[in-house]
């Protein structure tokens, strides 16, 4: 009997599970009907003799064979239909928010299929809840911080009883937090626009190395306030056609990445160069360098390895620069070692022959 059973499909076709089903029904009426009939007949309910016992007999049987013919095909049905019954409970749950339910596979080839699609949505709905409630969190956070600073130091300001040395630090720190508030407010904005772009269609054709030099010197202040040595090697006369200030952005955010987390009297380089139909960015820093569970992370919305905060910064400029370069369909990859620094290589396509 085992073997036989290991010999059967453990699973079937819908088309196939109904054939098997309305076969069963068909089956089990006649036999139980034929049974019922030999019973009535045997305990003399039901006679045979006369010429109108035969007509009478059949009319019988049909009855008693619809009547069982209905209970068994309920009774088959309501287990057939079992998985799809338990997938419309499933889906009432993750539509209230319970996105920890899952169904049962079938025998049923389809029905299979389905429920692990279904389960399949519902771990990515988990996963897109979970985001959604951390963007909020880290955001909340994110905005909270300045604002309780703002608000602190205003109110000093307005107590009065103060030295002109301490009031002009209070206004300094407002001003800080204040543009701390602009360049988190942007980023948001910019990467909620950034996120729902699928096609960039404003492409002009520029100089990609002197893009470069620019993000370069519109930084200065900031790499020469540390004393930060920027060795800078850019091959001349890179040509590609794309998103001009979409582009800028990616520069921007690594350069002012790497600024932020290089020592003072510290050292960056900055080389471009074209290999084939693409441009290949490259920038090097020997500041504090992450570790495996950082660089995992560097790419998610308000990620920072630095979870004391020292470092100024809101997390999202490293998720804007992977979506642009997404939406250029380039690559980036990020090379580091704690303690040693970090290497980041962009490839973007030129689209000259676009």
């Amino acid at each position: 009997m085992k073997q036989i059973r290991d010999r059967l499909p453990k699973k079937i076709g819908l088309s196939a599970s109904l054939v098997v089903l309305v076969f069963l029904v068909m089956l089990l009426s006649i036999f139980s009907a034929s049974l019922i009939a030999y019973l009535l007949i045997k305990f003399g309910i039901m006679d045979l003799d006369g010429t109108a016992s035969p007509i009478r007999a059949i009319s019988i049987m049909v009855y008693i064979s619809i009547f069982l013919g209905v209970v068994i095909a309920t009774l088959l049905s309501r287990r057939s239909v079992k998985p799809i019954r338990d997938m419309m409970k499933a889906t009432e749950k993750v539509a209230q928010g319970n996105f920890s339910v899952m169904v049962k596979g079938s025998f049923v080839f389809e029905l299979d299929a389905l429920a692990g699609s279904f389960n399949k949505m519902v771990q990515e709905l988990k996963g897109i809840e979970t985001l959604r409630s951390d963007f909020v969190r880290n955001f909340s956070h994110e905005f909270k911080t300045p604002i309780t600073s703002i608000s602190g130091f205003a109110k000093l300001l307005q107590a009065g009883d103060i030295s002109d040395e301490e009031k002009q630090e209070y206004l300094n720190i407002i001003v800080q937090e204040s543009a701390r508030l602009v360049h988190l407010s942007t980023n948001v904005l910019n990467l909620s626009k950034i996120e729902s772009t699928e096609i960039i269609s404003e492409k002009t054709f520029y100089c990609l190395d002197e893009q470069i030099r620019l993000a370069i010197v519109m930084l200065e202040p900031k790499w020469n306030d540390k004393n930060l040595h920027v060795d800078i090697t850019l091959e001349d006369e890179i040509e590609i056609f794309g998103e001009k200030n979409l582009i800028h952005q990616i520069w921007v955010n690594l350069l002012d990445n790497a600024i932020k987390y290089t020592n003072t009297g510290g050292v960056i380089k900055v080389g471009l160069w074209q290999s084939g139909q693409k441009a290949i960015f490259r920038i090097e820093d020997n500041g504090c360098g992450m570790n495996d569970e950082t660089m995992y992370h560097i790419f998610d919305k308000f990620y920072q390895g630095d979870t004391s905060h020292t470092v100024a910064g809101n997390g999202l400029g490293l998720t804007l620069v992977r979506r642009i370069i997404q939406l250029c369909e380039g690559t980036i990859e990020v090379q580091s070692e704690l303690g040693k620094g970090s290497v980041f290589i962009v490839e973007l396509p030129l689209g000259l022959n676009t």
